[in-house]
């Protein structure tokens, strides 16, 4: 891959203000008024943050495309550390909009409305952190990305996340997934109790069981409700209700 352009090339604008902060200022026309932006030492040009009034929001990411003019956004929840808004745009104006709702408060779906750019993960927030809700939240995104999907497998892994959410024995169980693998957990993130086989499906339309990442040696089964019906038969009897997960375990 050729090495990136110098910023300043692609974003003459923003090396003019000397930082991506100050360039978006400047393009929010005083929306953002005394709202902090900030912009890192390190690469001024490239990334910003804007603080939220909100203690359960994370500071609105803002990082600036290498070898294209355009504007990534991430706004996530700090408890998991996982998105509730992303999206990207070339309209320097329409991510100061985006930053300003984000600051305020405002509701998830009014960000998008302020800003049609930004994309709405499906995860909701739960400032409380109630174990039962982040699974919800969860099993939603979980399906809207699914749906979102522009792979040739698409449908395919689509049948298996809804065939897994309309089991009641799994829906209960905090979902997640590695290489496209569902497994699931009896704890939310940000420790997770992995529980259970996993699911997989394939691109030749079968679906996988099997007790490892990425294994099928419990079967491999012709359609995503009979795949499903197998992991349940092999859940652990007695599993309780969906557990808040602690801090994550470093250096192991």
């Amino acid at each position: 891959m050729p090495a990136p352009p110098d910023p300043s090339l692609l974003y003459p604008d923003v090396a003019a203000g000397g930082s991506l902060a100050t360039a978006l200022r400047a393009a929010a026309e005083g929306c953002l008024g005394a709202v902090p932006v900030t912009s890192p030492d390190s690469a001024p040009l490239l990334h910003a943050t804007v603080a939220s009034t909100l203690p359960h929001r994370e500071p609105l990411s803002i990082s600036a495309w290498w070898h294209e003019r355009r504007w990534s956004i991430s706004g996530t929840e700090p408890f998991q550390g996982l998105s509730l808004i992303d999206g990207v745009t070339d309209d320097l104006a329409e991510v100061a909009r985006a930053a300003r709702a984000w600051h305020d408060g405002a509701v998830l779906g009014d960000i998008r409305r302020a800003a049609p750019f930004v994309h709405l993960t499906g995860r909701f927030e739960v400032p409380d952190h109630d174990p039962a809700r982040l699974t919800e939240s969860e099993w939603r995104s979980m399906r809207q990305e699914a749906g979102e999907l522009e792979y040739a497998w698409q449908q395919t892994y689509q049948a298996l996340i809804e065939a897994a959410h309309a089991e009641p024995a799994l829906r209960a169980l905090y979902p997640f997934t590695s290489h496209w693998v569902l497994r699931f957990s009896t704890s939310s993130r940000p420790r997770l109790t992995v529980v259970g086989p996993s699911l997989s499906a394939s691109a030749d339309g079968s679906y996988g069981v099997g007790g490892g990442a990425a294994d099928a040696d419990f079967g491999r089964f012709p359609t995503a409700r009979e795949a499903v019906a197998q992991a349940v038969r092999r859940l652990p009897s007695g599993l309780g209700p969906t557990t808040l997960g602690g801090p994550a375990v470093t250096g192991l």
